[in-house]
C-alpha cells in the first residue's frame, strides 16, 4: 500500500512540476519577445539546470521524508541546502567565465531562484 501511494505522490508532483516550468519559460519567452535585454544569453542554460537541479532536490527530499519520516525536516533542509550550493557553485564558475559585467544574469539567477517552484508539499 506505501509503495502505491508513493507512485500516486510522484505521479502527481512530475506533470505539476512540469506544467509550473513549461509556463515559467513561457513567461521567460514573452519577456525576452518585449524586453529584450532583460534575458540573459545563457538564460536556457541556467534555467534548465535550476529546472533539473530543482526537480532532484525534491526528489531527494521526498525518498529522505519516505525512508525515515522522523528525520524528514533535515530531508528537506539538506535538499534545499544541496540545490543552494550546486547553484552558487555553477553562477560563482559563470561568473569567472565571463570577460564582461553581465547585471542582466545577475537579476535573472535571482528570478530562477524565487520563481523555479521550491520544495513545496
Amino acid at each position: 500500500m506505501r509503495k502505491i501511494l508513493n507512485i500516486l505522490v510522484l505521479r502527481k508532483f512530475v506533470p505539476a512540476y512540469l506544467v509550473y516550468t513549461a509556463l515559467l519559460a513561457g513567461v521567460a519567452t514573452l519577456l525576452k519577445h518585449f524586453f529584450p535585454q532583460a534575458i540573459a544569453s545563457q538564460f536556457w542554460l541556467v534555467f534548465g539546470f535550476l529546472a533539473g537541479l530543482t526537480f532532484i532536490a525534491y526528489l531527494l527530499a521526498y525518498l529522505g521524508i519516505q525512508k525515515k519520516p522522523e528525520i524528514g525536516v533535515f530531508a528537506i533542509l539538506g535538499a534545499v541546502i544541496i540545490k543552494m550550493l550546486f547553484a552558487m557553485s555553477f553562477v560563482l564558475i559563470y561568473s569567472l567565465k565571463q570577460t564582461k559585467g553581465d547585471m542582466a544574469f545577475a537579476l535573472n539567477f535571482f528570478l530562477y531562484i524565487y520563481c523555479l517552484p521550491s520544495l513545496k508539499y
